[in-house]
């Protein structure tokens, strides 16, 4: 079981493009191995046939003339083998009156196989393929029972040989040829056959950046109709269920605030004349002011983040200094979050200005400080830092890190914090913060909305970093926008985008550097 379980690990780590490819010149290769099998060994046959026939013609004819001239006289026998007409290559053996006798010393009765001695000596003429001294050799034995004789011819195969050998090596060239070109043509086809992918793949690329709108079309293409119209469909009910849910979240956002308005004016009346009240009612007022707060702070969040699934939400920006930002942003956080937390500044980022949304800017570093207070023991430092260098060489951007004294994030964890409602190992653990799970969520919208990045990373002497890098300038950061019109696709099935709708779709919420 294990061989087959490897080797479709195997096929499953081959990408299908590179499969199609294997199997053509896999198919090549097969072919041209039959077919240069089939050529060798037809031409093996006839070229040894047409050779093995007119080395026996020949040895017959031979035979004949010993035997008359061994009836007429008995004149030198050696000198009469020598007068032979013989191929190029060929020897003759003459066994006579017990005596052996032969044209060349490379052959003697011992060259002979045994087995065609024996049946030239039984009266029958025999053929018989041998090697000698290495290389092949074919001998054609006669009999000369009028003279009680017996003659042979050893024919040398060694030219035979080396033309067989120089017709396999070039079918073996030609077979490498063909495997070659068998895997050009399935590189050739499987980008061919492939290439309408390549417009459903740039689809759900578009689809996954945001733009619902995207949509494929097989053109005049009969088996692609089908695909395009599954995905499309697939696209259509996707962005539905979205913007339903965006406009529930909406919907329910707005409509919440009316009641929340008049429980928080209640409260508010309550609250003024808190004195006269009992202490058990006056305990009772404390945990619903305490809920009611925490409820106006999630209908914000969520009130904000239907402005994002929208796309109403826009940057008023302004020229500011960064480090005074942060100390601003840490002041109107919560006094038990931002209080006496100590701001380490870069000696070069405290030249730099930062051109932001303030109110952004500061519920970011709010959100990143609460959570730190809630979940991770508090903020530990706020640090400001240059960023990355842009094209010119020069600073082009601006971190803040949020140090926490909590035990660390897992990294499996660090970008599911920036989804929304997840609090990680906190989460259905109600009594270890009042938080929404919103707040992450938020930093990560606005952060992308200004072009910039965050994530979380380990801090030096244990806890978490939350990093947050803004460029200094949003307008000229190079963030792309979804546009209209088509993808960069080639072949019959491409990739449209079409205008964007009056609500896209809800970004996943984390930005990862």
């Amino acid at each position: 079981m294990t061989p087959p379980r490897r080797g479709r690990r195997l096929r499953n780590r081959l990408g299908l493009r590179a499969r199609v490819t294997a199997a053509f010149a896999v198919g090549a290769l097969a072919l041209s191995c039959v077919m240069a099998g089939i050529t060798y060994f037809a031409a093996r046959q006839s070229i040894l046939a047409e050779r093995q026939a007119t080395a026996q013609h020949q040895a017959f004819v031979n035979a004949s003339l010993v035997e008359r001239s061994l009836r007429s006289s008995r004149s030198d026998l050696t000198q009469l083998l020598e007068s032979v007409d013989t191929l190029p290559g060929s020897r003759s053996v003459l066994h006579t009156g017990g005596q052996w006798y032969a044209t060349s010393i490379s052959v003697s009765e011992r060259t002979l196989p045994l087995a065609l001695r024996a049946t030239v000596s039984g009266g029958s003429a025999a053929t018989q393929r041998f090697v000698a001294s290495g290389a092949p050799q074919f001998a054609v034995g006669v009999p000369l029972p009028s003279v009680k004789s017996q003659y042979f011819e050893v024919f040398s195969l060694a030219e035979v040989a080396s033309t067989l050998r120089t017709l396999a090596a070039a079918l073996g060239a030609a077979a490498l040829v063909t495997v070659v070109g068998g895997a050009a043509l399935g590189r050739w086809a499987s980008r061919r056959t492939l290439r309408p992918l390549a417009g459903v793949t740039d689809a759900a690329v578009a689809i996954a950046e945001g733009g619902l709108g995207t949509r494929v079309d097989a053109g005049d293409d009969a088996d692609l109709q089908a695909l395009a119209s599954a995905f499309n469909r697939m696209a259509t009910n996707l962005q539905q269920r979205i913007e339903r849910e965006a406009r529930f979240t909406s919907d329910v956002s707005h409509e919440l605030r009316s009641p929340l308005t008049t429980l928080s004016a209640s409260v508010a009346v309550l609250q003024a004349h808190r004195d006269e009240l009992e202490p058990r009612a006056q305990r009772a007022l404390s945990l619903l002011d305490a809920d009611l707060d925490r409820f106006r702070r999630m209908v914000d969040d969520l009130l904000e983040i239907s402005r994002f699934d929208a796309g109403s939400a826009e940057l008023a920006l302004d020229d500011v200094d960064p480090v005074e930002l942060v100390r601003h942003a840490l002041a109107g956080a919560s006094p038990a979050a931002g209080a006496d937390v100590p701001v380490d500044v870069d000696p070069r980022a405290a030249a730099l200005r930062l051109r932001v949304d303030k109110r952004r800017f500061e519920r970011v570093v709010a959100n990143l400080v609460d959570n730190a207070a809630r979940y991770a023991g508090g903020v530990r430092r706020v640090l400001v830092l240059p960023g990355r260098p842009g094209g010119d060489g020069r600073v082009g951007s601006v971190r803040v890190v949020v140090e926490d004294n909590g035990p660390g994030i897992p990294p499996s964890e660090r970008d599911r914090l920036f989804e929304r409602f997840y609090r990680g190992e906190l989460a259905g653990r109600r009594a270890t913060g009042d938080g929404t799970g919103l707040g992450l969520s938020l930093v990560a919208e606005h952060v992308r909305l200004h072009g910039g990045s965050v994530w979380i990373e380990d801090a030096p002497g244990g806890g978490a970093r939350f990093v947050v890098e803004l460029p200094l300038d949003p307008e000229g950061s190079g963030r792309r926008a979804p546009s209209d019109g088509a993808l960069g696709t080639t072949g019959p099935l491409a990739a449209v985008v079409r205008p964007p709708s009056p609500e896209p779709p809800r970004p996943r919420g984390t930005v990862a550097s």
